[in-house]
């Protein structure tokens, strides 16, 4: 079964052992279960330690002022050093304003691998395209 099914563990198949009827421990199915030969691929915290000088995230929020007027927030951070690369404010936030922001951020140089945002709805096509024309790989987050 473990041959099979390789990413179940001991648990998951000592319980699909007790459904079928099969009385047997979880450190007997532990024991016998056949062993990866070859090493796991690297996790999240590995790929982020090789690749953090060419990781950027970046996120749109919101600002109240106190005449209860809206300003919207934009940040571009860097993962290397963790330094803030860029930091913008506009009332009205387009998707042409944030490719604007993108580029004035990291120069035509020293423009990130990867680029780490949310789902939001202000990041339009003008945005991706310009992403995709300096090299940047667009990378949004998991729908929550």
């Amino acid at each position: 079964m473990s041959i099979a099914n390789p990413l179940w563990g001991a648990p998951r198949i000592h319980g699909e052992l007790l459904k079928l009827g099969i009385e047997i421990g979880q450190t007997s199915v532990a024991k016998y279960m056949v062993r990866r030969r070859h090493p796991p691929s690297q996790g999240w915290r590995t790929f982020i330690r090789n690749h953090a000088d060419g990781i950027a995230a970046m996120d749109l929020f919101v600002v109240p002022t106190i005449s209860f007027r809206l300003l919207y927030g934009f940040l571009i951070m860097g993962h290397g050093r963790r330094h803030i690369l860029w930091f913008g404010v506009t009332a009205h936030p387009t998707a042409e304003w944030i490719a604007n922001q993108v580029t004035e951020a990291c120069g035509w140089e020293q423009a990130p691998c990867y680029l780490i945002r949310d789902r939001d709805g202000a990041y339009g096509e003008v945005f991706i395209r310009r992403l995709r024309s300096r090299g940047i790989r667009d990378r949004p987050t998991s729908p929550s």
